[in-house]
């Protein structure tokens, strides 16, 4: 009976765990995509009357927040443990994604982003460190990834929840943040801790400066580069990929099914890099999925003249750009001893959340300059070229201590 329950349990909690990071995911996905459908309606002067130059500075605030988060959150998360942090990290953010509709001005609407980055950033390397604690054997890369899709889920959501309120910009907060606020009480009922004690003791040993011991140096180094290199791509993409592709001379409205197509082709990625790196290691799949991202940039800076051959190879260039930076978190969790998991994902996903504002800012230079096709391209395909490298210089991960 005991040792039929004991897995039964371990089940239970396994598949809690898994749907609630989910829906923790989603919330990045909302709120990045909320944001850039709120800044047209409050840079129109009829609406909000703000300047595209205090809203450009509202959005980087907020990226710079989510990177702070991220960071800092994961330290936490060793110290002590994974519930506690992540409840915190859920709250933050809801409260002042609430707020961010009651802010006065800019600067106030600036330091309400800020904050509610911090939580937000927080709440993803806690999450993804707790499903590699309890994922399979042989399984890591597959829980690090499935929840992934809850991103593109909530940015599809945030999508549809912008057109439906329009000039009622504020809905889309107060309904995003409202969830939240439901979420935390679900997970203050339902989430278990997943550090036990014992590591948390282990854990009060150990500094985040251990990551850069001559043990890890080479691998957080890496880590770090690539995720930044992958951010670029897939915020650059995800920002300016239809202006881009307007100024190629393709319709509007393809351009934005082209968008479309390219989040679709990140979703089948996600599954299909998990199993490949499940199955084959982690190193060389990530290496292969980067490799892939950079001839397929290439390709598309050459014109198609089939609409079916450009969505085809669109799809399939979503399929490696989205998830190589993400298949980063799930190397860190082969990297690091569980003592400092959280604080190596949480690094890399900080640090690397410095690229998601590096893309969309130089490719908006570039659009500005009227080069950004074919040039923006080659300048994905060369950060993909650079994550390569710093792939190829980590060293190999063995059994996780």
């Amino acid at each position: 009976m005991t040792e039929t329950a004991a897995p039964s349990a371990r089940t239970r909690s396994r598949t809690w765990i898994g749907i609630l990071c989910f829906l923790i995911v989603v919330f990045e996905g909302y709120d990045i995509v909320a944001l850039g459908a709120t800044i047209p309606v409050l840079t129109d002067p009829a609406i909000g009357g703000f300047s595209v130059g205090e809203m450009n500075l509202v959005n980087t605030v907020s990226l710079v927040g989510v990177g702070l988060g991220a960071a800092m959150m994961g330290r936490i998360a060793d110290r002590f443990g994974r519930r506690t942090p992540l409840l915190i990290a859920v709250a933050v953010f809801s409260v002042f994604t609430i707020a961010f509709p009651l802010m006065p001005d800019a600067v106030w609407m600036g330091a309400s982003r800020l904050i509610a980055g911090l939580g937000l950033g927080g709440c993803m390397p806690v999450a993804l460190a707790m499903m590699q604690e309890v994922a399979p054997t042989g399984r890591r890369a597959l829980a690090n990834n499935i929840p992934m899709i809850g991103y593109h889920l909530g940015a599809v959501l945030a999508s549809l929840a912008g057109r439906f309120a329009g000039a009622e910009w504020s809905l889309l907060y107060y309904l995003g943040g409202g969830l939240g606020v439901v979420l935390f009480a679900v997970l203050w009922l339902r989430l278990p801790e997943t550090a036990p004690a014992e590591l948390r003791a282990q854990a009060e040993r150990t500094s985040i400066a251990d990551v850069l011991k001559p043990r890890y140096v080479r691998s957080s180094i890496g880590l770090w580069v690539a995720t930044f290199m992958g951010l670029v791509l897939v915020y650059g993409l995800n920002a300016w990929l239809p202006k881009i592709m307007g100024a190629a001379g393709y319709p509007v409205a393809d351009s934005l099914i082209m968008l479309f197509v390219l989040n679709l082709g990140a979703i089948a990625g996600l599954v299909i890099s998990a199993f490949a790196a499940d199955a084959r290691g982690i190193k060389g799949v990530g290496m292969i999925w980067f490799g892939a991202a950079a001839v397929l940039l290439v390709v598309l800076s050459i014109p198609f003249d089939s609409q079916l051959l450009l969505t085809t190879a669109i799809f399939v260039t979503g399929v490696f750009v989205f998830s190589a930076q993400t298949l980063m978190y799930a190397f860190a969790g082969h990297v690091y001893p569980r003592t400092l998991v959280a604080t190596g994902i949480g690094l890399t996903s900080g640090i690397g959340r410095f690229g998601a504002i590096v893309g969309p800012w130089a490719t908006g230079l570039m659009v500005a300059a009227g080069t950004a096709y074919p040039g923006a391209f080659y300048l994905y395909a060369g950060a993909a070229v650079l994550a390569v490298l710093a792939v190829l210089q980590i060293p190999r991960p063995g059994a996780r201590a």
